[in-house]
């Protein structure tokens, strides 16, 4: 469960952490308080070294999780994913909250003590609930899974260093049949239970299956680690050798079970419009489960909705400005179709013109690179690279994606581009899109976060959706703030980011929450967004088996937008971005009311120095 840590809490138990006082501490004699300060610190020393320990009981599940901290465990084998496993797991969060309840006095903790306290007491109650919904969560889509992240995960985490290490690899490749033997297990047991996913996935599982059952992208990946391994040619050629073994023997055995698995669901599967989760047993509780989880709030979905069609509305008119700039005569709708069609706006599929999109990506991430100590005062020290989406896992995969950097400095963040179809990725939306993927968006706050010293570990490697894309949203406004997006064609591809996510929530409730038909859904996004109908199409299939979580974005991103124009105004000449920003990102991932909370410390602060 940590490799989805998704925190998420009720607000009032949470603030408690920030809001207790400590009246008595005050009150006492001198040499009391030092004494209660003293035992505060040793208590909240105690909880942190349990908090830590808590944390690897929870990586020594997952040597995937491992490999993709950087670390050298556990390097021959891949998690389990076995129903047996799912119960362990379940297991380990109930023993881990009952020992944090009665291993510590909360009371006895200082306020920064309490926050921890607080903060994993409601990551194991989250993980628990969602639990509770464990049948109706779907193990892998067609954007995610193990069927697609074997190669992937191979390439960007199972580094090759040793012999060992490349006979680890080995072994990994060895152990296809059984990791994906469980995964059609759990994808059964959905479609025996009544919670299958909706047809459309299922061709896109299996064409991913097949793509990759050659083996090519591994062999590749393998031969390019044995290249630059130190060792003697005659052990080269023979881990070559035991690859290829296990690419032709094992790996292709499995991959073509699991695909012929996936067909065979396809066939069983009810084809229907509706697909919110909302429709079926117990779906309007795990929806509001979801949005919680997501959104760190207790908003109602009828509340996330009305929010959506707010946030379009007023997007739309500041995007008839953009029309007037630009001289553009007609309606909203006509400019979208414009801007859908205008060939400048769009590269062709060519090898030369994928590339020549990827650097410009290349050239807004150095832009942005050079102005960053004007907005903020801690920067990240690991690298960001630019990369295209594997060919293999294009169509299945999203549009674009981060991974972050690994734990020792050893890998580099990631920023994913899906140049599968150029004409779902026009050129006046990339300079936002690079702004939310890497800096100053995800690959600022992630990179900044794994390097924090002092916090427990759960903070350091773990998240909340609506603070960690809020910002990456937010971080797609902040750089017009400074005059980035001189072209207003790219400043309207911002507007366009934005829009997409206001807009999303109000499909993502429309569908698992009122009843929306999946084309409901998508007349709703080509009516109200400039996007091409292949990216809009994309993007509900998403949504559909992947709900709630793309409710995160623009509720995170208008908390933060909020947070920082109270603190303007209330500091006047006092307001320092830099130090906004640092206060945001240096306490790690905070639900947003918390995160209010920490703001408005930082003002106090200040106002009083």
């Amino acid at each position: 469960m940590l490799k989805t840590l998704l925190l998420a809490a009720s607000a009032a138990a949470l603030l408690s952490a920030c809001e207790t006082g400590i009246t008595t501490e005050a009150a006492a004699a001198p040499d009391e308080t030092v004494r209660n300060a003293e035992a505060q610190a040793a208590e909240d020393a105690r909880l942190v070294a349990w908090l830590d320990e808590a944390w690897e009981e929870q990586v020594a599940q997952s040597p995937e999780y491992q490999s993709y901290l950087g670390r050298k465990t556990n390097m021959d084998r891949w998690d389990d994913r076995s129903f047996e496993a799912d119960d362990r797991s379940r297991a380990l969060l109930e023993r881990q909250l009952a020992e944090l309840r009665s291993e510590f006095d909360r009371e006895a903790l200082s306020l920064d003590g309490k926050l921890n306290y607080d903060l994993y007491e409601y990551t194991l109650e989250n993980d628990l609930r969602l639990d509770d919904f464990r049948i109706q969560r779907f193990p892998l889509s067609q954007f995610r899974g193990i069927h697609s992240n074997i190669p992937v995960f191979l390439a960007n985490f199972h580094a090759i260093s040793s012999v060992a290490e490349a006979e680890n690899y080995i072994a990994r490749i060895e152990a296809t049949p059984t990791v994906l033997e469980q995964a059609a297990a759990q994808m059964q047991a959905r479609v025996d239970a009544g919670y299958p996913l909706p047809e459309f996935s299922y061709p896109l599982i299996e064409e991913s299956s097949r793509n990759i059952l050659p083996g090519d992208a591994v062999r590749a990946d393998f031969q390019k680690k044995l290249d630059a391994l130190e060792a003697p040619a005659e052990v080269k050629t023979r881990l070559r050798d035991e690859l290829e073994a296990a690419l032709e023997g094992p790996f292709a055995r499995a991959y073509e079970a699991f695909a012929d698995e996936i067909a065979r669901m396809a066939e069983a599967d009810v084809v229907g419009g509706n697909y919110g989760v909302g429709i079926r047993e117990g779906g309007a509780a795990y929806y509001d489960a979801l949005l919680s989880n997501y959104t760190t709030t207790e908003m109602t979905a009828d509340e996330v909705h009305e929010l959506g069609l707010s946030e379009v509305s007023r997007i739309h008119d500041e995007m008839r400005g953009i029309m007037q700039e630009v001289g553009f005569e007609g309606t909203l709708e006509d400019f979208f179709d414009y801007m859908k069609t205008e060939e400048r706006f769009y590269y062709d599929n060519t090898a030369e013109d994928r590339e020549a999109y990827l650097q410009d990506a290349r050239d807004y991430v150095e832009g942005m690179r050079a102005r960053l100590e004007e907005l903020f005062i801690t920067l990240p020290e690991a690298p960001v690279e630019v990369r295209r989406v594997e060919p293999f896992r294009e169509r299945a995969a999203g549009k674009a994606f981060y991974n972050q950097p690994a734990e020792d400095g050893s890998r580099p963040g990631i920023f994913y581009a899906n140049l599968a179809e150029m004409g779902d990725m026009p050129t006046y939306q990339l300079e936002a899109l690079v702004y939310h993927e890497a800096i100053p968006g995800h690959h600022m706050q992630r990179a900044i976060q794994i390097e924090m010293e002092g916090l427990p570990k759960f903070r350091q490697f773990g998240g909340y959706t609506a603070f960690t894309e809020g910002w990456g949203l937010y971080s797609e406004l902040l750089p017009k703030e400074i005059g980035f997006y001189e072209d207003p064609y790219s400043d309207f591809g911002r507007l366009a980011m934005e829009l997409w996510r206001a807009a999303r929530l109000v499909v993502d409730t429309g569908l698992h929450a009122k009843g929306w038909e999946m084309q409901e859904a998508i007349d709703y996004l080509q009516e109200n967004t400039p996007n091409p109908e292949g990216d809009t199409v994309k993007a509900i299939e998403r949504y559909i088996v992947y709900p709630g979580q793309a409710t995160a974005y623009k509720i995170g991103m208008l908390k933060l937008v909020e947070l920082r124009e109270d603190a303007r105004e209330r500091l006047g000449d006092r307001f320092d971005i830099a130090a906004f920003h640092d206060t945001v990102l240096t306490g790690g991932p905070l639900p947003l009311s918390v995160l209010e909370k920490r703001v408005d410390a930082w003002i106090e602060d200040t106002l009083s120095a």
